[in-house]
């Protein structure tokens, strides 16, 4: 901590969080969470538990005079056994609705995960501290987004001037469920991921429900969108499912009504968008499960594989081009009872022409262009026009 400034310490409480659905109190500070604590009990496997706590869509929201920001975070960073190291996690500021910097924290602890095997290890570390400075001393309201790819618990704030929640500037909330594409993948930085991008054109709230490797139509997902308030949902559905081979045909469309039905008891009327999955050629016509390829991993090259076999599909296992030929025809019977269900197909946000231009680098996650692409197409089609959110 540096002793330049008259330092004015702020606890980080629930009214100055916007994108958390929970905060959990820590020995150092608070926890943000995407999933409430109910839903956290049920949570089946590590990689779902890492997913929610980490903060994509998560930022620290205020007014204040301030020209100086600190805040001590202690970061979870992932290390990936024979792969070079991660960049650190990137924290934005944004002042009065423009990116006005970047920040890093160095060190936290270390998660160490060998993707041959999928143990992991945790090594405690210390914590870091960000510094924004030189900014101007009017009112003016401030936003630090957190790294979409690290799980960050927040320690301290500490400002020059006193801070206060920021006023509600009577803007929509949407509410999106997706997968690691939505939870951020490698997108340039917690305002670049691609829901990001898309909820700054249109100009509503977020509350990204993006959970890496983990979009598997669970009820406990569905049970914390219904009982969060929205103006707008939208669900991403398909690519985990055919990732993890989790279900059948004759399983995947009950679960997707199941799904619907439940964030329905909450938000009867509430415009629902269900997206269905981006062209991704592995799996458009092999079923998963999906292997990573790490024979270049040294090198910091992690490519993705289909292991299915294509005969397969005509025992039930899913493909992407069967889960958007379902999902379109779930809503079209669901959308007679239902005028306010939508149904996006996920390859006019990016399909075969924008695949030649902007391959998947990795054969299954965009790249950091390829988020902006489809953040504005998806604020283009739902949000303008006859959008579902119009």
């Amino acid at each position: 901590m540096t002793t330049d400034h008259d330092w004015i310490s702020t606890p980080v409480t629930a009214d100055l969080l916007r994108g958390a659905l929970d905060l959990e109190p820590t020995e150092r500070g608070v926890l943000p969470h995407r999933l409430p604590a109910r839903a956290r009990g049920q949570i089946p496997d590590g990689q779902l538990a890492m997913a929610e706590a980490q903060p994509s869509g998560v930022r620290l929201v205020f007014r204040t005079r301030a020209t100086a920001v600190e805040l001590d975070t202690l970061p979870t960073k992932l290390v990936y056994v024979g792969a070079p190291p991660r960049p650190d996690g990137v924290y934005e500021l944004v002042v009065d609705g423009r990116r006005a910097g970047r920040a890093s924290v160095i060190g936290g602890n270390a998660m160490t995960v060998d993707m041959a095997t999928g143990a992991a290890s945790t090594r405690p570390g210390a914590v870091g501290t960000l510094r924004f400075d030189g900014l101007s001393d009017g009112v003016k309201d401030v936003e630090i987004w957190l790294p979409y790819d690290e799980t960050t618990e927040l320690v301290a704030l500490r400002t020059d001037a006193p801070v206060e929640p920021a006023p509600d500037r009577g803007r929509r909330v949407w509410l999106h469920h997706g997968s690691s594409i939505s939870h951020g993948s490698t997108a340039a930085g917690p305002t670049s991921t691609w829901p990001a991008f898309a909820a700054s054109l249109a100009g509503v709230e977020l509350i990204n429900l993006g959970l890496s490797g983990s979009a598997l139509l669970d009820p406990f997902t569905a049970r914390a969108m219904r009982d969060t308030a929205a103006d707008l949902i939208s669900v991403k559905i398909g690519i985990n499912l055919v990732n993890t081979d989790a279900m059948r045909l004759r399983a995947f469309g009950p679960a997707v009504h199941g799904f619907l039905d439940t964030v329905r008891d909450g938000h009867p009327t509430t415009p629902l968008l269900v997206v269905s999955p981006l062209l991704c050629p592995i799996h458009e016509d092999t079923p998963g499960p999906t292997a990573p390829d790490l024979s270049d991993i040294g090198a910091g090259r992690l490519r993705f594989l289909a292991v299915g076999d294509p005969a397969e599909r005509a025992s039930g296992k899913l493909t992407l081009r069967v889960i958007r030929e379902e999902l379109a025809r779930i809503v079209e019977q669901r959308a007679a009872e239902d005028p306010n269900l939508h149904h996006l197909d996920g390859l006019d946000l990016y399909g075969e022409a924008d695949f030649a231009e902007l391959p998947l680098p990795d054969q299954l996650h965009p790249d950091a262009a390829t988020h902006r692409r489809i953040g504005e197409r998806f604020a283009k089609l739902a949000f303008t026009a006859q959008g579902a959110f119009a």
